[in-house]
Parts: structure tokens; sequence; C-alpha cells
């Protein structure tokens, strides 16, 4: 089958089609809003539903509902849309209810501006609302990964009846790239789970709720969600490693489309007799650090490099335990670091390890 050359919001629109889904609730905002552009067009085609809701709040809100009568139901927004989803994401975690957020972040704080940042970092996997619930976050680093990390994303929402953000700057949204689809999959298909709410015909009395006023209870639900979440640590890590089956000295981490640029740099430098690695994660919760311990083990130094002043950099830390020295190099704002500047840096901290 032949490829298509597709923007990214539209192919992580067409994706999502393509795992079942056949629910979205969402609200503009840049450089997200070819996804619902897309979608207003395409759901009706394979007797889906879209609504534009009023707000990023309400959007959230019709996830919730959706997610609890049991079918497959995504939104997207970018970055301040997403601070206001935090409360409703809450409610859906403690339900146990599977939906799909797409994050295709702009740069921040406040309103920022619409150029590509990675500044939602923290928000996606430590801080995203209150209580102690966790998100699955995915992140491609090309339009191909976004397609299928976007089918994966359903898949694991399901698994884990959880909330599951795939997030992505604003350059995998912006940019074209030739894909390969999936096959569509048909949502009847899919087993009517459980938990789903049916005005109680041929089930009985169903509740989804998230208010415990006994303690107790409520202590045991966030019992079962830690349980959970150790579940998903323990089988759900992802990453990929570049040029690190040989002895290398520098060990660039970075993730997303930064990763792509780092890569970018590394190729012409290893060709020119540098000793580099690249290790990418790809699920950002849960985070691969052993992964990241084993591979850093060989390294001299490790060097993060980041769309944003230093977020991921703290679960590197983690990954090392203070074994290895580790550089930073950040940008925020909407600012890309080129290939060329990022190939002159690591030349710069190579030359201190001679």
């Amino acid at each position: 089958m032949a490829k298509i050359l597709m923007k990214g919001n539209e192919a992580i629109g067409e994706a999502a089609v393509r795992a079942g889904c056949r629910h979205f609730f969402g609200y503009p905002i840049t450089p997200q809003t070819e996804i619902p552009e897309y979608l207003v067009k395409r759901m009706p085609e394979v007797g889906g539903v879209f609504l534009q809701a009023e707000s990023e709040l309400a959007a959230s809100n019709m996830l919730y509902g959706a997610a609890g009568v049991g079918v497959r139901v995504m939104t997207s927004s970018s970055s301040p849309g997403i601070s206001l989803m935090g409360e409703a994401l809450s409610y859906i975690a403690a339900c146990e209810l599977p939906v799909v957020v797409i994050n295709i972040v702009r740069s921040g704080p406040g309103l920022g501006g619409i150029l590509p940042a990675q500044s939602d970092y923290l928000q996606a996997t430590k801080g995203m609302g209150h209580g102690d619930f966790k998100i699955i976050v995915l992140a491609p680093s090309s339009v191909q990964e976004a397609v299928e990390l976007v089918g994966l994303a359903f898949d694991l929402a399901d698994k884990y009846r959880n909330p599951v953000i795939v997030i992505g700057d604003g350059m995998i949204g912006q940019m074209m790239e030739p894909v390969d689809f999936p096959p569509m999959r048909d949502p009847a298909e899919r087993p009517v789970p459980a938990y789903a709410l049916t005005g109680a015909k041929g089930r009985g009395k169903q509740i989804v709720n998230s208010l415990y006023l006994d303690p107790e209870a409520c202590n045991q639900l966030n019992y079962k969600l830690a349980a959970k979440y150790r579940d998903v640590e323990k089988n759900e890590k992802r990453w990929e490693t570049y040029n690190c089956d040989q002895p290398y000295d520098i060990l660039v981490v970075a993730y997303g489309m930064m990763a792509r640029i780092a890569k970018t740099a590394i190729i012409e430098l290893a060709g020119q007799g540098l000793k580099l690695g690249l290790f990418r994660p790809i699920s950002l919760f849960p985070f691969p650090y052993e992964a990241l311990r084993e591979t850093a083990g060989k390294a001299k130094l490790i060097f993060d490099i980041e769309m944003s002043m230093g977020q991921m950099i703290e679960d590197v830390k983690l990954s090392v335990l203070g074994e290895k020295p580790i550089e930073f190099f950040g940008t925020a704002g909407g600012v890309v670091p080129s290939p060329e500047q990022v190939r002159d840096l690591i030349r710069g901290l190579n030359s201190r390890l001679s």
C-alpha cells in the first residue's frame, strides 16, 4: 500500500479514526487546530460524532461522559488548553475511564506563543491535576510514529482504564511526511466494557463516581490506582537508542522532535570520529529509568537537550543517580535548536573530555 503524504495533525486525526474512535470533543487552539478541522469532516463519513465544545473545560467533561458509556473518545488541545482539562482528567482517572488526549505543545508560560516547545513535560508526567493519579504519556518523533502511538494510546487506555496523552511539539503537528496507516478497526468488534453505563438496560444499576466521603473507601481507591500505576511502570516503558552498540563518550538524551534534531548532529559527528550515542524516551510516563541507567553506564558524560528550561532533566538525574556528570542545554519561547547548533555544543563538550 502506497504511503500518504499528510500533515502531522491530520494524520493524528486519521489515526484516531483507524483506531476505532468515533467520538471527538474539542476546542480550537493553535498549533493543533488542524486535528479538529480534519475530524469535523472525517467523523460524519464513518458515522462518528464531532462536537466543538464552548471551551476546553466543557470538552474534557464531555470526554468523561462518553468514556462512561464505554465508547472510544479523544480530544486534542495545546498547552493552556490542556491546563484547563486537568480537573476533568483527575475525575476520569479516579473513575478509571479510558480516554486519549493529544497535546501539540506551544511555548509558554501563560498564553506564550504558537511556536514549538517541550515545556509541558512536567505537566503531563507529574502535574496534570489534583490527587494521586498518573497519566500514561507517549512522545513521538515523526508523523509515522505519531500515527502508531495514537493507536497504541487507545489500546493502553482500554487496557489500564486510564487517560493516555500523546504529546508532541508544534513541529510534529505542522510538518508533512509520508505515512502508512493501519487497517480500519470496526468499533462494533470492541466488546462493551463491563463498567459502561447503559441506563440500567440489561445490567442493572451501574455507577461511575469519583466522590468518596468515607476516608477509608477513598484510601482504598488510591491504593488500587497506585497498584495499577506500578503495573504500568513494569510493563509499558518504551525507548529507542541510536549508535549505542559501540563505545561512546557522550550520551545525548532527548525526546520527540528534539531527539530527531540531535540524531542529525550525531550522525555527522560520528562520521568525523566522535564517539556518541543517543537515548530517546518514547514513554515519558512510565519513564525508562533502568534502561537509561544501563545505557548511561557506558558513557563519560550525559548531555540532556530539551526545548524547555530543563523539565525532563529531573528524570535523567533520577536515572543516573549521580554516577555520571550531566550537562544541559535548553531553549524556550519557540526557539528550535538547529542540528548545527547541537553539533557545536557536542564538539565543545567532547573537547573537555579530551
